[in-house]
């Protein structure tokens, strides 16, 4: 360190002076009970929290997604949402992606990205997200990270795979039942309705969808798994991945996520 560095550096004591009287003059013009609920709320308002939930259809994440949002105040990004929304909104992002579809091709890593960039910056996502359905190749993966940091929106804290024996998952999901209107599902195993094919609510029929077929949930899973495995291996390498078991009951799976996500 040379003389000149030192002559025009402030020292401690100079910045104290500077900066304190300021503060404590704007500290007493504040009641004491606005101070002590401020700090109450600092207290207890949970860290920012990225999370990604990770498995194929049927696992569970559908269930969880609901009790992760509320409990730590976060948004809920799933992708396949967002681009429609954004489609609709007719937003910059959801042009470029409505261009895309109509003329047949596949929305880039460049739109998604875009697209999820414009919802992080919304207020209910101050605390936070949770993005479903994406990732889902490591290109992506580093293209999120980098936009995260871009926009100071912090990183990713936590991915957690749902994971589930391919057969329960086929009997999940060859056995639901949806009804179209509302989107309230049923399972004819697992939470079937008051009345065979009917909804509690209407009365209306409830259907299943085209490709809830055990064939195509086959075919789903097998590109599930191919497409995933980098992925999660990305993210184990930084530390950030935990798998779960899925097969479990809802309360016990929900214990689980609320322990990993303690540590985080």
């Amino acid at each position: 360190e040379d003389n000149r560095s030192r002559a025009t550096a402030p020292s401690a004591q100079r910045l104290a002076a500077y900066y304190l009287p300021t503060s404590m003059e704007a500290l007493k013009s504040i009641a004491t009970v606005d101070l002590l609920a401020e700090i109450k709320r600092r207290l207890e308002t949970p860290p920012r929290k990225n999370i990604i939930l990770v498995g194929p259809p049927g696992c569970g994440k559908g269930t969880q997604a609901p009790v992760i949002k509320e409990k730590y105040a976060l948004c809920h990004l799933a992708t396949g949402d967002l681009l429609r929304a954004a489609v609709a909104a007719g937003t910059e992002m959801g042009q470029k992606a409505k261009a895309v579809m109509e003329a047949g091709g596949l929305v880039s890593d460049e739109i998604v990205i875009g697209i999820i960039k414009d919802n992080i910056g919304a207020p209910e996502c101050s605390s936070g997200f949770i993005l479903d359905g994406f990732p889902r190749t490591v290109p992506q993966a580093e293209k999120l990270d980098e936009m995260l940091v871009s926009e100071g929106a912090g990183k990713i804290d936590s991915v957690i795979e749902f994971k589930v024996p391919d057969e329960i998952l086929v009997e999940r999901i060859c056995g639901r039942l949806v009804h179209p209107a509302s989107g309230r599902s049923y399972h004819e195993k697992f939470a079937p309705p008051k009345a065979p094919g009917l909804d509690d609510l209407t009365g209306e029929p409830l259907v299943k969808r085209k490709d809830d077929t055990e064939e195509a949930l086959k075919k789903r899973l097998i590109s599930f798994h191919k497409s995933t495995k980098p992925v999660v291996d990305y993210y184990a390498k930084q530390g950030l991945y935990s798998p779960i078991n899925g097969d479990q009951p809802s309360s016990t799976v929900k214990a689980t996520i609320a322990a990993i996500l303690s540590k985080c």
